[in-house]
This record gives structure tokens, sequence and C-alpha cells, in this order.
């Protein structure tokens, strides 16, 4: 991601943040889970989840394998599709269904409900939380029927992008 900002002071959910700090420790959680519940944190899986850490966007399956394959770690989409899915098995990213896309997630290990906002301007995603007491839970709960997994995903224009606008 070019960009003319220190990584310091880079923008994660719209809001400013310690990046390198925030992808070294996503990394060690993601290795320590692996660790302790004994499944392989292949090189190809941890570079796969560092890419989407990296970006702190939305990538397409393409996209990181383009990337897995410039750091020659495979040009086949199946390594790249191998990754994504444990990655995906294991929490530790998201499937962005509106763009087909990947982004890792924002608190790896926590129970959440998370909810993505992904900007139309500039097609930055944040992830956010929702509460499990919400409305479709309620309507689901009063209807008897039991809500295995939801994503919610809302479009709109991140605070960069309204200021944009306004001008």
């Amino acid at each position: 991601m070019a960009t003319s900002r220190k990584i310091a002071d880079s923008v994660i959910g719209f809001s400013r943040h310690d990046h390198k700090r925030c992808v070294s420790r996503a990394l060690k959680q993601a290795d320590d889970y692996c660790r302790l519940n004994k499944l392989r944190f292949t090189e190809v899986r941890r570079r796969t989840l560092g890419i989407l850490l990296e970006s702190h966007s939305a990538m397409g399956a393409y996209d990181v394998l383009e990337r897995l394959n410039g750091e020659g770690l495979g040009s086949k989409p199946p390594i790249a599709y191998r990754a994504l899915s444990f990655l995906l098995d294991n929490g530790f990213i998201h499937r962005i269904e509106r763009l087909n896309a990947y982004i890792a997630c924002s608190q790896p290990g926590a129970a959440h409900e998370p909810a993505f906002l992904i900007c139309t301007g500039c097609n930055s995603v944040a992830e956010t939380s929702v509460s499990s007491g919400g409305t479709l839970t309620k309507c689901a709960r009063d209807s008897g029927f039991e809500i295995q997994h939801t994503t919610l995903e809302a479009e709109g224009h991140c605070p960069s992008c309204q200021v944009e606008t306004a001008r």
C-alpha cells in the first residue's frame, strides 16, 4: 500500500494506530494459537495473514496469490485458497461477501459478531462489532430461528471521503 504517511500514522478502522505493532501482535497471536492448538502455521499461511495485515484492506484471493507468487511462495490458485481457508476457519480473517475478498480480523481469538463498514469512495474496510442482543437476533429468536452465522456489511463513506465529498 503506497502512502506518504509514516507507518505509525496509518489508519485502521478509520482511526490511527501503530501499524507495525498491530501487525506483529496479530502474527504473534496467530503463532501462539496455532502452537497451542497443534496447528501447522506454514510459511504460506503466515505470509498470507501478513499480506492481509499489511494492507488493512480487503483483498481478493488472486491479489493475495500475486503477492505470494512475487515472493516465490507459489503461483497456483490452490496455494492462496488453502491458506485463506485455514485462516478463515481459525478466525484470523473474515470474508467480505460484497467484495468477494478477505480482510484480517481485528479481534482474533475473541468471540465477536463482526460487521464491516465498506467505503464506496476509497474501498477501505473497517471491522466493528455488533451486539448479540441486537434486533436481528431478537427477531430470529422470536421466530424460533437459531442464527449460526451472520455477515453484516454496510456501504457508505469513511471520514476521509466525507471530507473530500464536502469540498
